[in-house]
């Protein structure tokens, strides 16, 4: 039941519980003193500005984490509930000609000021055929996210489904946030709840 922590001479403070946790219990008096210590409510500006930017900073430092574990509990309201996440892995778990939009885009544009006629005419052309395979791509992803969504959250309201969709397929899979929580072609859970 109790192990030896360290080879020096045996007194109480070097036996320790297997799996305890490594500390000892502090008194009555001190757990009152910490208890008063966190509800002490702060006098000056100076000690609320402080304590403001810590209450700041802890929220911040969660929802930075719930941004790259996918976290419920600490996302913003418009990431939150099971539908967006099924939105979110729906997005991810697929590749989409969507993602090439900004390289594409850029090879356009230098094209365009290349100034050679031939090479403005190919921009045009790369521009146009990406615009309109973007448009084919949000609206192919508009209909299976909707009977997705008919199928495993029947009566669910879909109003903003379809532009939550689309604007996270506009970026590419590295810069989304939350971070992908699925790889390309991974199969979805049957339950989101």
């Amino acid at each position: 039941m109790f192990r030896r922590t360290s080879s020096e001479p045996e007194t109480p403070t070097t036996y320790e519980k297997a799996g305890g946790k490594g500390r000892p219990t502090p008194t009555r008096k001190e757990a009152e003193a910490a208890a008063r210590a966190r509800a002490k409510v702060p006098r000056t500006r100076k000690e609320q500005a402080a304590a403001q930017r810590a209450a700041r900073g802890e929220a911040s430092r969660s929802m930075r984490e719930a941004m790259k574990t996918g976290d419920d509990r600490y996302l913003p309201s418009r990431d939150r509930g099971p539908v967006r996440r099924f939105i979110r892995d729906f997005v991810d778990s697929r590749f989409s000609f969507i993602e090439l939009m900004v390289p594409l885009l850029i090879v356009s544009m230098v094209l365009g000021y290349s100034g050679n006629r031939d090479m403005v005419q190919l921009g045009n052309t790369v521009l146009f055929t990406t615009l309109l395979v973007i448009v084919v791509d949000i609206v192919m992803l508009r209909f299976r996210l909707r009977r997705e969504l008919a199928r495993r959250f029947p009566g669910e309201p879909t109003k903003g489904t379809t532009l939550y969709a689309a604007m996270r397929s506009l970026q590419m899979k590295f810069l989304r946030l939350p971070k992908a929580q699925v790889k390309i072609g991974e199969k979805l859970p049957e339950t989101y709840r």
